[in-house]
């Protein structure tokens, strides 16, 4: 399933009134963001559509696609597949409590250059 996408545009303020407008009918509503960097809409079952200013400093690439995954070894089972499938590293399987604190992901880029990522945010399970 695919959790979140982001997708870069020219005019930030400018895209962030049109998809509250267009999404109003579906129900999406803005979720979190930061000004002039990117914000992201909820569209349900947790998981987000974004959008990220084009020109601003940031690891992502003008399209950039999270899958979750069901456990922290599929991540990094996802890592290694995609590696040696040609992807580059963009970021080896770890915890990322930048983002929230039971966040693990990975991310490496796809032959066309985008940011794909694996990721889990559930606790760890305990065995």
């Amino acid at each position: 399933m695919i959790d979140h996408m982001t997708i870069a545009v020219s005019d930030l303020a400018k895209s962030k009134l049109f998809y509250e407008r267009a999404f109003a009918p579906l129900g999406y509503e803005l979720s979190f963001g930061e000004e002039s960097v990117f914000w992201a809409f909820d569209i349900g079952n947790g998981c987000l559509f974004e959008i990220q200013q084009a020109d601003s400093v940031s690891p992502l690439t003008r399209l950039h696609i999270a899958f979750r995954a069901r456990s922290t070894a599929e991540v990094d089972a996802f890592y290694q597949a995609a590696l040696e499938a040609g992807a580059k590293d963009n970021g080896s399987p770890g915890p990322r409590p930048q983002y929230t604190p039971d966040y693990y992901a990975c991310f490496v880029l796809d032959p066309n250059g985008y940011n794909i990522e694996a990721m889990i945010n559930q606790p760890a399970k305990e065995e």
